[in-house]
């Protein structure tokens, strides 16, 4: 039997918070960028991560609203229950919600205009544009296929770049190499998402890449990317000390222990694993801030 909410608890639940810290982490390994250049704003760096948690949570409203409008949240849904098709919040208030939220994250972002110039706008059009793009229009993204390469775009390299840049007004490799890991082992999250979802996604015409290439192909993705994001920051953090090295290898272990538990398990037990690997995106950025930063 479906659980009741309602009020504040259904809101709560249908902002998704075991994946927030997605958008949290990449604000975070920018601002560790910018303490370790000598160059951290308490203001820009606020705003950043109002920017990036109010995204998120209008892009997982849209995704309530508009998987529930095109059938795909069905009774045989396996994933955390939906506030709109458990009847917990309006088809109409979710939309709303969705505006609503986004428009806060647009408004932080005008105010990073005074930081890092008029040119950011373009920047956060696109940003805009995807939350409500990646389940909603004539093509939405995430049905497609392409949600892989937004979340690299979205929770790695344009937070952690763009947070950076609206404190040092620049750019730098080292940056980038850190975007890129952090967009990595983001994309884990949604792997686990689509893991678990394979089946009904199918039903419903979504065609994710686990749809596409199947559950074997989501495995090694998974694995590949928490590796190849693990040596990216070994590569760009090389000079750590012992302790910090160890405490990557901790990491690394893990990273994989997640992984195996991903590939033993099915149904609704893959919620807790989507939970840990939103955890493992958190830690990986606490690991490079305490590199940057000690």
């Amino acid at each position: 039997m479906a659980s009741k909410k309602s009020g504040i608890s259904a809101w709560i639940e249908a902002a998704r918070p075991r994946t927030l810290p997605a958008s949290i982490s990449p604000v975070l390994v920018g601002c560790a960028l910018a303490y370790h250049d000598n160059l951290f704003q308490p203001v820009p760096a606020l705003l950043c991560l109002l920017v990036a948690l109010f995204a998120q949570i209008a892009s997982n409203l849209a995704n309530d609203y508009f998987d529930f409008k095109q059938g795909a949240d069905g009774a045989d849904r396996l994933g955390p229950e939906r506030a709109v098709a458990q009847g917990w919040i309006t088809p109409r208030a979710m939309l709303w919600g969705t505006f609503l939220t986004l428009g806060l994250s647009c408004l932080c972002g005008c105010f990073l205009l005074l930081y890092g110039g008029w040119w950011l706008l373009g920047v956060g059009v696109a940003m805009a544009l995807c939350v409500l793009a990646y389940s909603a229009g004539p093509y939405p993204l995430s049905y497609h296929g392409w949600g892989d390469v937004c979340v690299v775009l979205f929770y790695g390299v344009v937070p952690v770049c763009f947070t950076y840049y609206v404190q040092a007004l620049a750019f730098t490799p080292t940056t980038f190499w850190l975007s890129l890991s952090m967009g990595l082992l983001s994309t884990n999250i949604l792997i686990v998402n689509n893991y678990r979802d394979c089946e009904t996604d199918r039903a419903s015409g979504k065609r994710t890449t686990i749809v596409r290439f199947g559950r074997g192909f989501g495995r090694i993705a998974y694995l590949l990317d928490g590796v190849v994001g693990i040596g990216i920051a070994a590569w760009g953090l090389w000079e750590m000390t012992l302790w910090q090295m160890a405490g990557l290898l901790l990491f690394a272990l893990l990273f994989l222990t997640t992984w195996r538990e991903l590939c033993r398990t099915e149904g609704r037990a893959l919620n807790r694993t989507l939970g840990r690997t939103a955890r493992n995106v958190l830690l990986l950025a606490l690991w490079m801030s305490w590199v940057l930063c000690v």
